[in-house]
């Protein structure tokens, strides 16, 4: 079993910058590969970054290319969301979610932290 917490989140000015944190427990942080999903009200959850177990790879919702960046320290175990330049359509549950590096699908969630934009 993997827990996750995150934490970071608050309420923001539109063109701001915030990093969300992600620490996880229960297994050794180099064999998962790290996300992030977010649910904004109203809306289904959605993808929004993933990256390898390694950091070499990684994916990133088109609609925040630019502005959004994952990353992840190991030697932490703690994975990162740098938001910059942020919208008020950002503004939703970030949920931190894990797998095995062989899974397809994303088996453990946190329990999600919210972030408001204001314009």
């Amino acid at each position: 079993q993997v827990h996750l917490v995150e934490s970071g989140g608050g309420l923001m000015q539109a063109g701001d910058s915030l990093r969300l944190s992600c620490a996880a427990s229960g297994r050794s942080f180099d064999s998962l590969g790290m996300g992030w999903f977010r649910q904004a009200p109203g809306k289904e959850r959605e993808f929004v970054a993933s990256i390898t177990t390694d950091g070499a790879n990684y994916r990133v919702l088109d609609s925040v290319k630019g502005r959004f960046t994952i990353s992840r320290d190991n030697d932490k175990s703690t994975s990162y969301l740098q938001m910059n330049s942020l919208k008020p359509e950002d503004t939703a549950v970030y949920y931190c979610v894990a797998k095995e590096k062989i899974s397809i699908t994303w088996q453990w969630w946190g329990q999600g932290t919210q972030v408001t934009v204001s314009s």
